[in-house]
């Protein structure tokens, strides 16, 4: 709860009022000033998001100038084309200077370990000083994981300050082998230096969908690996097309309910419509090229109806007729 009270301190700043975003994350004014009070991770999550939007500034009050809504996503945007995560990072810690000079992020590797490390540059404001710092740590990490697809385990967790009441709840959002307060003189990171050479496997689609649902708010739950499904649903689709017929049948063969299927599709910027055209589309290609099947059959082999909507589906894709992408093969 007390990061809770940190996100109202900002509201305060403003002389805004809190009450919407509290009804919103279903927090009561009583169980705010509960001493030892706890909330879910959820709440957190829809608490600092709503709040972020309110106020318009994903910095929650702790900078020198607000951080406009979107300014998070905008970084994660100019950081996406990354050749690895490695790169991906140095970008993001060098674009954060952008946005702010009251800190400066820095992505450093000794030996087999790297570290991310949030120097204060200025005083932060001692009441939402510690949700900051646990903020920008837990948005950098969230994010390398999100490109990366892949949960990124941490080494060691430091932060500048002594072990608050609530030091506990730290481990939920900082599982590390190292969980320190204290003895550093800056907040940081460190996990495997091997990690770095992760290619990055989402795409400005992908992005763009997460950032229409949110922003990069404070995430709490660590990332769940593998998350991706249209790599797997795709191969599916073309390794079992007997087998892969219904969205029901696709979802018992990946082992996750339809709903479930439906619902990561789309979080994903994706349908299991578009990817079952897509992977038909791609068969047949092949089909022309590699064999003199007429039309007709080649249709019907992928799975369409007649050949009039399969010529009309194969134009939309490929830019060319059948018959023309056979002829200029």
């Amino acid at each position: 709860m007390a990061f809770a009270r940190a996100i109202v301190g900002a509201y305060r700043a403003r002389g805004m009022a809190p009450d919407t975003v509290l009804q919103l994350a279903q927090i009561t004014p009583a169980q705010l000033a509960q001493a030892g009070g706890r909330i879910t991770a959820r709440q957190m999550e829809a608490l600092s998001a709503a709040a972020m939007q309110e106020l318009d500034d994903e910095g929650l009050g702790a900078f020198g100038r607000r951080l406009p809504w979107g300014s998070y996503g905008m970084l994660a945007r100019a950081s996406l084309g990354a050749p690895d995560l490695g790169v991906a990072l140095m970008r993001w810690c060098r674009h954060h200077g952008l946005l702010t000079d009251d800190v400066r992020l820095s992505l450093t590797t000794s030996g087999a370990s790297a570290s991310i490390t949030v120097e204060e540059l200025r005083p932060l404001p001692a009441d939402v000083r510690e949700l900051c710092l646990a903020f920008v740590l837990r948005n950098i990490h969230g994010l390398a994981c999100w490109y990366a697809d892949s949960r990124i385990p941490l080494q060691a967790a430091l932060f500048p300050f002594a072990a608050p009441a609530h030091a506990d709840a730290y481990a939920h959002m900082f599982p590390a082998g190292t969980l320190a307060f204290g003895g550093s003189p800056h907040a940081a990171l460190r996990f495997d230096a091997q990690y770095l050479k992760l290619p990055l496997r989402r795409d400005e689609k992908a992005l763009t969908q997460m950032l229409r649902q949110r922003a990069l708010s404070l995430t709490v739950l660590q990332y769940r690996r593998d998350r991706l499904l249209v790599p797997q649903v795709r191969q599916a689709l073309a390794a079992h097309p007997d087998r892969t017929h219904s969205a029901e049948a696709l979802a018992r063969l990946l082992n996750v309910s339809a709903r479930t299927l439906h619902r990561q599709l789309k979080e994903e910027g994706a349908s299991l419509q578009q990817l079952k055209d897509e992977v038909r589309l791609e068969r047949a290609r092949d089909l022309l090229l590699r064999t003199g099947k007429p039309l007709k059959q080649v249709a019907a082999a992928v799975g369409f109806r007649n050949e009039k909507s399969f010529a009309r589906a194969f134009k939309a894709r490929v830019g060319a007729t059948p018959g023309e992408f056979r002829s200029q093969g």
